[in-house]
C-alpha cells in the first residue's frame, strides 16, 4: 500500500524556514521535524525569496536587513559570553575535590586550554596528567558514565527535566537507575530543573454572550483521540509589545494540535486560526467536545457560528472563575511559561514567535515526557494509540 503524502500548513512551513535560519545543521533540524532534508531545503527556497518575516496570527513583523544583522551579532555575542563564563561557573559550583576538578578539566579540554583551567582551579598540570593516566575502578567508571548520561539527558531537555523525568529517560535507554540516585547525582553536580511559577489568569469573561454548560465536567482522561479538545489563551511579553498565544489540545494524547500567535486579542486572530489549524491537523470524524473558559473570544458570535457549522461539535465552558475546570490547558501554559517564556527576554515579536514555534512543534509535542501519558511524549503516545486501534 502506498504511503499517504502528508501535507503541512503554510504557517508551519514558514516558521520551519524561520527556525532554520537560526540553525547550522539543517539535516539535524529536518530529523527533529521527522521530514526529509530535501523538503526543508525546498521550503527554504520557496520562502526565503519572499521579503519580510511573519508568524501565525495577525499581520507581519518585518525586520530590515540591518535589524537581522544586529540580531545575528547579538546571538553570537551571547554565545561567546556563555562560553567565557563557563569556567567561572565551574570554579564556583564544583566541590573542591581533585577528582571532580580533574574530571571537569578532562570533559572541557576541547573548549578551554588545560593550562588555563589548572590555573583557575589552582591545581598542577602534572597532577592532572597523573590522574588522567590512572586506571579507574569499575565502580568509578560506572559512576562517571551514569553522570555523563544524566548530564546528556539534562542538556537535551535544555534544563527542563528534574530527577523523575531524567530517571525515566535513562530507563528508556535500559540504564538501570533509581530516582533517588539520579537526584543525588544531580545535586552533587549542581543540575537543577526549572521551577514552575504561578501566573495570573487573564480571562475576560465580562460579556453578554450565551455561555454553554460545562459538558466536560473535569473528565480529563487520555486514550481517545478526537473526543475532547481544550483551548486557552495566554500572554507573552516582548520589548516590542504583547503577543497572545492560543492553543488547542486534544485530551486523547495531550498534543497541541492547533495554535496561533497574534498581536491582538480578537477572535479572528486568536481562537479562529488556532481552531482551523486543529481541524487541518486532526479532522473531526466523531462527536467532539470543545471546551474552553468563558473568555469573550470563545463566546462571541463569530467563533460560536464556526463551531455550530459542524453538528459533531458540542460546546462546553468552565464555570466562571473556576480555572480547575480547564486544568489541562492551564497546566500546559504553566509548563510553557516555566520551560520557555520565563527563560527568555524577547527583543521583539519575531524572536518570540520562533522560540514558541520550536518549543511547541519540536519539544512539547515530539519529545517532552508527560506524566499523564506514562512519561511518553504526545507524539509517541498517539502512535501507540493508532497501533492499538489498527490491531483491534
Amino acid at each position: 500500500m502506498s504511503r499517504l503524502r502528508k501535507t503541512y500548513p503554510e504557517e508551519f512551513k514558514l516558521m520551519s524556514v524561520e527556525l532554520s535560519n537560526t540553525r547550522n545543521d539543517l539535516t539535524a533540524l529536518a530529523k527533529e521535524f521527522d521530514i526529509q532534508p530535501s523538503l526543508l531545503y525546498r521550503w527554504r527556497k520557496e520562502y526565503l525569496s519572499k521579503a519580510g518575516s511573519s508568524f501565525p496570527g495577525n499581520g507581519k513583523v518585518i525586520l530590515t536587513e540591518a535589524e537581522q544583522e544586529v540580531a545575528r551579532l547579538k546571538k553570537e555575542l551571547r554565545e561567546t559570553q556563555m562560553e567565557r563564563d563557563n569556567l567561572k561557573k565551574g570554579s564556583k559550583h564544583l566541590l573542591q575535590e581533585r577528582g571532580q576538578i580533574f574530571g571537569f578539566i578532562a570533559d572541557h579540554c576541547r573548549i578551554f586550554s588545560i593550562e588555563k583551567m589548572c590555573a583557575v582551579f589552582k591545581v598542577s598540570r602534572g597532577g592532572f596528567y597523573t590522574w588522567l593516566k590512572r586506571t579507574p575502578s569499575r565502580r568509578s567508571t560506572e559512576n562517571q558514565m551514569l553522570e555523563q548520561e544524566i548530564r546528556k539527558a539534562f542538556q537535551e531537555s535544555k534544563g527542563r527535566y528534574g530527577s523523575p523525568r531524567i530517571t525515566k529517560a535513562l530507563n528508556q535507554k535500559r540504564i538501570k537507575v533509581s530516582r533517588p540516585q539520579v537526584a543525588r547525582i544531580m545535586k552533587r553536580i549542581h543540575l537543577r530543573s526549572i521551577v514552575k511559577k504561578k501566573f495570573k489568569v487573564t480571562t475576560d469573561s465580562n460579556h453578554k454572550f450565551t455561555v454553554p454548560e460545562n459538558k466536560l465536567d473535569r473528565n480529563f482522561k487520555t486514550g481517545i483521540l478526537g473526543a475532547v479538545w481544550v483551548s486557552d489563551i495566554t500572554y507573552i511579553r516582548t520589548k516590542q509589545g504583547w503577543l497572545y498565544l492560543t492553543t488547542v489540545i486534544d485530551l486523547g494524547d495531550r498534543k497541541v494540535i492547533g495554535w496561533a500567535l497574534s498581536a491582538t486579542m480578537k477572535a479572528i486572530d486568536t481562537v479562529i486560526p488556532a481552531f482551523s489549524m486543529a481541524q487541518k491537523n486532526r479532522p473531526i470524524t466523531q462527536e467532539l467536545i470543545f471546551h474552553s473558559d468563558q473568555g469573550i473570544q470563545y463566546a462571541c458570535n463569530e467563533f460560536r457560528s464556526l463551531l455550530e457549522r459542524n453538528p459533531l461539535i458540542i460546546r462546553s465552558m468552565s464555570r466562571k472563575g473556576n480555572r480547575w475546570d480547564n486544568a489541562v490547558a492551564e497546566s500546559s501554559f504553566k509548563t510553557l511559561k516555566a520551560e520557555c517564556i520565563y527563560r527568555n527576554k524577547f527583543v521583539d515579536k519575531h524572536q518570540a514567535a520562533i522560540v514558541v514555534f520550536e518549543y511547541i512543534e519540536l519539544w512539547y509535542n515530539r519529545k517532552r515526557m508527560h506524566s499523564a501519558l506514562g512519561f511518553m511524549s504526545p507524539e509517541e503516545f498517539g502512535r501507540k494509540l493508532n497501533e492499538q486501534n489498527i490491531a483491534a
